[in-house]
């Protein structure tokens, strides 16, 4: 990128809400706006031009929290060259950034550096992504779920309280994330082995996708470079066990819907809202098991609002640019 760097401006917009938010995007649709999604495996990156959508473009992950910062820049580099046409890029007027690991200021300033190359005479709204996804979900207030590669609730009432459950990373928490799944499934296949068991359905599933033949394999594979993003898309093999009828593996998916329901209840306790309960991330977009477990967990503690998440959480960014300007 042959832009030159310059001290990013963050919005002078007020009213901001969900963890480490630094501006509020509403009413900022004209010109040219930039909106990312950075998840824990890719981010997602669409482009309005006076409301309406022009450009979407996708990438490794830019979250400064989950890799380098060297990977999250070439992330960002790779993203912004495929979503600005070559020789006839708009000059981008504000760029609103939802993306997991940016708890504190000096986080969100962190990625705020990484993004002012690119966009050098924009604002910059750093959020957190569970905001894109209450957003993405139509609404202003209610609680926001993420299960993908990590997890996460984030809610926010009528009256401006807000609050969190979750988000730790895996090495504190991330219960019922994709990653979370699929650690389950290695764990319990290398316990059956120490017992003398042989593979049974759902060990040989997640051998199978990792390639390996036997369970002890699968240590130094988890060990090795792979990576969070890499174990969360073993969850499937979970997700295929369960449907082809190991109990094992549909125990699993159940106490990943019990894990995740206790974030939305604890966020739900404190801001004092039922709902809507809005989820995103690929884990809970994509897996119907999960999803009708979910609807089961929360419709029994008198949540019934619940939407799981069709369209990226990205064009969430529509809804906080204003109902009215966004197209």
């Amino acid at each position: 990128m042959s832009t030159t760097p310059v001290p990013p401006r963050p919005s002078p917009l007020p009213g901001a809400s969900g963890p480490a938010a630094d501006g509020n995007a509403t009413g900022r649709s004209a010109g040219a706006v930039v909106g990312l999604d950075i998840g824990g495996s890719k981010t997602h990156g669409a482009l309005w031009l006076d409301g309406s959508l022009v450009a979407e473009a996708k990438a490794g992950s830019a979250n400064v929290q989950n890799v380098s910062p060297a990977e999250a820049a070439r992330s960002l580099e790779e993203l912004f060259r495929d979503l600005l046409p070559a020789g006839d890029a708009p000059t981008i007027d504000l760029v609103v950034a939802g993306s997991g690991g940016v708890d504190t200021a000096a986080d969100a300033e962190r990625l705020r550096d990484l993004i002012a190359p690119h966009a050098p005479s924009a604002a910059v709204d750093v959020i957190h992504d569970t905001r894109l996804i209450l957003a993405a979900g139509g609404a202003r207030t209610g609680i926001a779920v993420i299960a993908g590669t990590g997890s996460v609730a984030w809610g926010v009432g009528e009256d401006g309280r807000e609050a969190r459950s979750g988000g730790w990373g895996y090495l504190l928490g991330d219960e019922g994330s994709g990653y979370w799944v699929a650690r389950e499934a290695v764990r319990r296949a290398l316990h059956r082995h120490d017992l003398g068991q042989d593979p049974d359905a759902l060990d040989t599933a997640v051998l199978t996708l990792n390639g390996i033949d036997t369970p002890t394999e699968l240590i130094g594979l988890f060990h090795s470079g792979a990576g969070r993003t890499y174990w969360a898309a073993q969850s499937r093999a979970v997700f295929d066990a369960a449907r082809d009828g190991s109990g094992d593996a549909a125990d699993i998916i159940d106490r990943a819907a019990a894990d995740l329901t206790r974030l939305v209840l604890d966020v739900a306790s404190v801001i004092g809202v039922p709902g809507p309960v809005v989820l995103g991330g690929g884990l809970a977009m994509h897996q119907p098991d999960l999803q009708a477990r979910l609807r089961t967990r929360l419709g029994s503690e008198g949540m019934t609002d619940v939407v799981f998440l069709e369209e990226d959480p990205v064009m969430g960014v529509r809804f906080l640019l204003g109902p009215d300007e966004a197209a």
